[in-house]
């Protein structure tokens, strides 16, 4: 890492995000010692990549999209998964009651709900 970054940093700037993601693009640093380094979580750092990478993609188009453009994409994407996610929530609420049976239940005639037919011990009924 560069001197400027060895300090302890308060506060993760815009400059200081790209400083630490070039160097892992470029092979200084790896996420994981950076994670350890300045006690981040790699997700975070793997975030910062991501959106990086993104930034650079829009940066070199032939025309690159405008900011609202961006997040009114991303915005649709999101949606659409959401959508999906729910749509898998509700069938499978819908079919809840056929995994929530046990493989007994399953095996059991209709109407006995998990009650088996038991012998009784003879020594066990009290004779009256």
């Amino acid at each position: 890492m560069s001197m400027a970054m060895e300090d302890e940093i308060k506060r993760w700037t815009a400059k200081r995000k790209s400083a630490l993601v070039m160097e892992i693009l470029q092979g200084k640093t790896t996420v994981a010692e950076a994670s350890r380094s300045y006690d981040l979580p790699p997700s975070e750092i793997e975030t910062w990549i991501d959106e990086a990478r993104r930034g650079m993609e829009n940066a070199l188009r032939a025309n690159p999209l405008d900011i609202r453009e961006q997040y009114e994409k991303q915005i649709k994407q999101l949606q659409e998964a959401y959508g999906e996610a729910m749509l898998e929530l509700r069938a499978r609420k819908k079919c809840s009651p056929c995994w929530a049976r046990t493989r007994s239940d399953r095996d059991d005639p209709p109407g006995t709900q998990g009650r088996r037919d038991r012998r009784l011990d003879q020594s066990a009924v009290p004779v009256v």
